[in-house]
């Protein structure tokens, strides 16, 4: 087979082009830090670059969730332990106004004052809201629970109740309805603010009944008690799901690392090495490929 001139120049300038190729694309890598510019770089490695991407803004959605949950959660927390020291006060009061030997008509009208003031505050307490959303209003949108006689307002438990989801396959309920903690009202029972306005009354004009109304206080003090602590253990999860969270995000952020971004001493190396190559296959052609004197006459 013969081999012209032409065929030779042609061979030996697509390999100097290949070189040149090759270095100015470990440059553009060291100028980026970055291994893929372009999906042609990798296309297997612009996937999983892309995959982990979508990983990377699922996580960083669960953690907007979790801070979210979190705050209802505590939010919760603070109002329920408010209420259980408010409920240990009157059940104080009550104890002291069954004494009708040591309490004089005068302490029982200032203890029935104070007993119908603590019971304003529970409701307060109960209409706490959070971003303009009441804390125990269940799903409903307004920002109270309860109105101003003790009707509740809010929506009773529906299913899982307020969820936040903190990963693929785990949701967390981060509320506690009116009816949950305070007690559903039925002929004969009140909840926890008809039975707190009850001993107000009976402070005054049934102090026979206070033992009674002390029994189902300790039933709603209970009830209490154990929303408080539904709250704290949704919270540890909570709290637990936030760590995994922070430990994925790095995961995946050390993934994408190693996907995208060069090893810089590597990439010297070879860029050294392909500068040489790229140098020395120059001089070869150089060699190789003499100008003749019709390449001057042309």
């Amino acid at each position: 087979m013969r081999i012209t001139h032409r065929a030779v120049t042609q061979t030996a300038l697509l390999g100097l082009n290949n070189n040149l190729s090759s270095v100015a694309k470990l440059q553009q890598q060291l100028t980026s830090g970055k291994l893929i510019s372009a999906p042609s770089d990798s296309l297997t490695g612009t996937n999983k670059a892309l995959q982990i991407r979508q990983d990377q803004s699922a996580v960083q959605q669960f953690a907007k969730n979790v801070s979210d949950g979190q705050s209802w959660l505590d939010a919760t927390d603070t109002a329920l332990n408010e209420a259980v020291a408010q409920v240990q006060r009157v059940r104080a009061l009550t104890v002291q106004a069954m004494n009708d030997g040591a309490v004089s008509t005068s302490s029982q009208k200032a203890i029935a004052v104070e007993v119908a003031a603590l019971r304003e505050s529970l409701l307060g307490v109960a209409n706490s809201s959070i971003n303009d959303r009441a804390l125990f209003g269940g799903v409903t949108q307004g920002s109270t629970a309860y109105a101003g006689d003790g009707t509740y307002v809010g929506a009773p438990p529906v299913g899982e109740g307020i969820t936040r989801r903190v990963s693929n396959s785990d949701r967390i309920r981060i509320d506690v309805t009116g009816h949950e903690a305070f007690g559903v009202p039925t002929p004969g029972d009140p909840d926890l603010f008809g039975l707190v306005g009850k001993i107000a009354t009976d402070v005054e004009g049934a102090p026979a009944a206070l033992a009674g109304d002390l029994a189902k206080l300790d039933v709603a003090l209970d009830r209490l008690l154990g929303a408080a602590a539904s709250v704290g253990a949704r919270s540890a999860r909570m709290e637990a799901a936030g760590q995994v969270n922070t430990d994925l995000q790095l995961t995946l952020a050390s993934q994408l690392v190693d996907v995208e971004d060069i090893d810089l001493a590597k990439t010297i190396m070879e860029l050294s090495q392909t500068e040489v190559g790229y140098k020395a296959a120059l001089q070869a052609t150089a060699q190789v490929i003499q100008p003749t004197l019709v390449d001057f006459l042309r």
